[in-house]
């Protein structure tokens, strides 16, 4: 199955400052770019474990014994690390794009660029749908997956008139959806909102913000000390969860300081922010959003 060069792939996992016995986490397998790296810099006593919860990317396992892949959300990544008797890890990268492979096969539903139906489903044995987000949420609902996921300033709009076309009839494909907001796709930014829109519902669909606190906030209790995280995203949204957890192990307000107003951290953030070389957005577009932030546990 095609998928394209793994993003950043020197600078995340340089990140990981891999240690040749170590045991190691790749939480987003994909196509297996990054976790051949982590394997290229092993020594016969490392380890490394890799999730993910898409079928298609079992195709891409990688045959060496030191390699585990797993079928599994990586929200789940703490438990099924204690199934294999692993209580903590070296490091745990992530790349929490959507992969190119999912991205290019058209039956999926991620891309605007095919006529597909409304699916959008990393897991594919999920009940929840981009079609379901579509045709049963209610009005309020979808406005604050557009809203918040999408950032669209006309959500309210666009799901009120979502609600009324599909009284007419169900929304099933790409191409009714696009239809129905054609009020929305301005010409010169129809791409943009159309890329807006896709995102929200797709967020939607797989609980990433949940998700990706969940990871987060298990991080701590699976590495050791000194042991590193580094992470790819590819929006605000995702990229504000992880800095401002590096920064002070919250994801709203400020954690409670002493007399002296200090506070304690788990994470300390390695490095500054880390974004693509202009030759990588050049060799792949998919790089263009990318944002590294690499972290150590305390």
């Amino acid at each position: 199955m095609e998928y394209h060069n793994a993003v950043l792939l020197k600078e995340t996992v340089d990140g990981l400052d891999i240690k040749p016995e170590g045991v190691y986490v790749d939480v987003t397998f994909g196509g297996g770019g990054h976790s051949r790296e982590i394997l290229s810099r092993l020594g016969t006593e490392g380890k490394l474990y890799a999730f993910d919860q898409d079928k298609d990317a079992l195709a891409n396992a990688i045959d060496d014994e030191r390699f585990v892949l797993i079928n599994e959300n990586f929200r789940f990544v703490k438990r099924f690390l204690r199934f294999y008797g692993v209580k903590e890890v070296d490091g745990v990268l992530a790349d929490f794009g959507v992969s190119s492979h999912q991205f290019d096969v058209a039956e999926r539903g991620f891309s605007t660029r095919f006529e597909a139906d409304l699916d959008m489903r990393m897991n594919q044995d999920s009940k929840l749908s981009a079609y379901e987000v579509v045709n049963n949420y209610d009005e309020e609902q979808i406005r604050a997956v557009l809203s918040q996921y999408g950032e669209l300033r006309q959500a309210p709009a666009m799901a009120k008139l979502i609600v009324e076309e599909r009284k007419n009839a169900e929304i099933k494909t790409s191409e009714q959806l696009k239809a129905v907001l054609k009020p929305f796709l301005n010409h010169q930014r129809e791409n943009k909102v159309l890329a807006q829109i896709y995102q929200a519902i797709r967020i939607e669909v797989n609980q990433e913000i949940e998700v990706l606190k969940e990871l987060l906030l298990q991080t701590p209790e699976i590495l050791k000390k000194d042991g590193r995280l580094s992470f790819i995203s590819y929006h605000s949204l995702e990229d504000r969860l992880v800095k401002r957890f590096i920064r002070n192990g919250l994801f709203e307000g400020e954690p409670e300081r002493d007399v002296f107003g200090n506070f304690e951290v788990p994470l300390k953030k390695v490095g500054g922010l880390i974004v693509p070389t202009k030759e990588e957005i050049r060799a792949n577009n998919r790089a263009r959003s990318a944002k590294l932030r690499i972290a150590k546990k305390l």
